[in-house]
């Protein structure tokens, strides 16, 4: 697919999106690589445009300088975000209280912490973000170190072998410690998130270096 096409498709694509207002997005592509400027008046606007964008056939990589642009009378102080994003985390996640701090400064939020599973970083996040007043999240929660793990790298390519989305054996699985190093090519953007999901199910790993290209 050319990049003219690719454009093409990425900006229908982006107009298709009932939960995005792309009037002010802009979209440019060179080699596979996507651009996305412009800006939006929420940040999960923001971050679905980039997820929406990833999952588009043909797109190498995407480079996101969207900007959050609160519309005028909706801004937020910065104590009542922070006393909202602290009780949708308790109400929407088993993590337990106490185990997140966070700190908010002119709208963007920083997670900081010890979490037991990946998933649980992810939900806080996903939680937060959608408050009103969130200009943008900075997750820098941190995974619980495991001491019971057996054989992470077993786990992690069994796991991949039964995924049918996944051709298992263009990926190398390699561990040090709590670090996962993935290694090889795959064909969709959605193949190198599986196994980088597949990767951070297994218990004991605390990092995943994604290094899957896009052939």
């Amino acid at each position: 697919m050319s990049d003219l096409s690719l454009r093409k498709t990425i900006l229908e694509e982006l107009e298709f999106q009932p939960h995005i207002d792309a009037a002010n997005i802009g979209v440019s592509v060179e080699n596979g690589i996507v651009t996305l400027s412009g800006h939006v008046n929420t940040y999960a606007q923001k971050v679905n445009a980039e997820r929406a964008v990833k999952a588009i056939k043909g797109v190498r990589a995407v480079a996101e300088e969207i900007q959050v642009r609160l519309e005028k009378g909706a801004g937020t102080a910065d104590d009542t975000i922070a006393n909202r994003a602290l009780n949708i985390i308790t109400w929407s996640s088993d993590i337990p209280e106490g185990d997140i701090k966070l700190t908010v400064q002119k709208g963007w939020i920083t997670l900081e912490g010890q979490v037991d599973w990946q998933y649980q970083k992810e939900t806080a996040e996903r939680a937060v973000r959608k408050l009103s007043g969130v200009v943008g999240v900075d997750n820098r929660l941190t995974l619980r170190p495991r001491v019971d793990v057996v054989d992470i790298q077993h786990s992690i390519e069994e796991a991949l072998k039964r995924n049918a989305e996944v051709d298992a054996k263009a990926i190398r699985v390699k561990v040090e410690g709590g670090v996962v190093k993935l290694e090889g090519r795959v064909h969709f953007w959605r193949e190198r998130q599986i196994a980088e999901r597949a990767a951070w199910a297994v218990p004991g790993v605390s990092q995943v270096d994604d290094q899957l290209l896009i052939a």
